[in-house]
């Protein structure tokens, strides 16, 4: 019996719709990189980008549990010396929430060229409009 690979010319992508409205972003993060990552597939491949298209919309709707609204910090760098910034979680879902969803999942991929990869296949909005009806995305129930 010899061992399945899949290749990536032979895939069949789909498209996503998933509503963020009232999820839980940790919840909605690990669910939509699972299914980025192709892991929702019988014929998942870890070396292949097995992954579906995935369009998030009303990203300013999500929720977070707890205190982490105001003692979680949205952190990142500059580049120059001392370049390091935070933002609460409450500024950042006021003003970027497209970025707070869009990084949170980012960081439940691989850290390599395959995740950056997968990372391409991800469209946050943070209203209930996208534009990508020409590619007829299901809408998915998490």
């Amino acid at each position: 019996m010899k061992t399945f690979m899949a290749k990536a010319n032979e895939l069949d992508r789909r498209w996503y719709v998933v509503d963020a409205e009232g999820k839980t972003l940790g919840r909605l993060a690990s669910e939509v990189a699972k299914i980025l990552r192709g892991k929702h597939k019988p014929e998942y491949t870890p070396h292949v980008d097995m992954g579906d298209f995935v369009i998030i919309v009303n990203a300013e709707k999500v929720q977070l549990t707890g205190k982490k609204l105001d003692q979680s910090m949205f952190t990142y760098h500059t580049g120059y010396i001392g370049g390091l910034k935070q933002i609460p979680f409450r500024r950042m879902l006021a003003e970027k929430p497209e970025k707070l969803v869009f990084s949170s999942i980012k960081g439940m991929l691989p850290k390599t060229r395959l995740g950056r990869q997968m990372a391409k296949k991800l469209k946050v909005y943070a209203g209930p409009n996208h534009n990508h009806e020409a590619q007829k995305p299901e809408i998915l129930e998490l």
